[in-house]
């Protein structure tokens, strides 16, 4: 692994631990690139509680280090507390089911006060 990697990985970890509720996309959550990008802000945004975002188009190194870090071959990738949860389609199915808003609510309470 070249430093580059490591050191593109690392700011992907400090990434997911400095944000409770992240988004990996493309786009932004006002204009997401990809329809998949566009579902999963959706089923967020329903949830009612702020999140952080990547633009993966924006971090091409991002793009191309984070499926090795997550073991997920795919964007969007949802991260709640430090842990994946998914990519689209798991995202809308907890949401259709309302877990996903029993989660992000979970994850938000328990947010210091400075990510509020």
């Amino acid at each position: 692994m070249s430093n580059e990697q490591s050191s593109i990985e690392q700011t992907i970890r400090d990434q997911i631990s400095a944000n409770n509720i992240l988004l990996y996309m493309k786009g932004s959550p006002d204009q997401p690139q990809c329809g998949f990008s566009a579902q999963a802000v959706q089923c967020l945004m329903g949830c009612g509680q702020r999140f952080a975002y990547v633009d993966i188009l924006a971090n091409p190194e991002i793009r191309s280090t984070l499926p090795i870090v997550a073991n997920w071959p795919t964007f969007p990738q949802l991260w709640i507390d430090g842990e994946l949860v998914g990519g689209c389609d798991i995202i809308t199915d907890l949401h259709n089911k309302g877990e996903l808003k029993t989660m992000i609510d979970a994850s938000a309470a328990a947010a210091p006060a400075d990510q509020a």
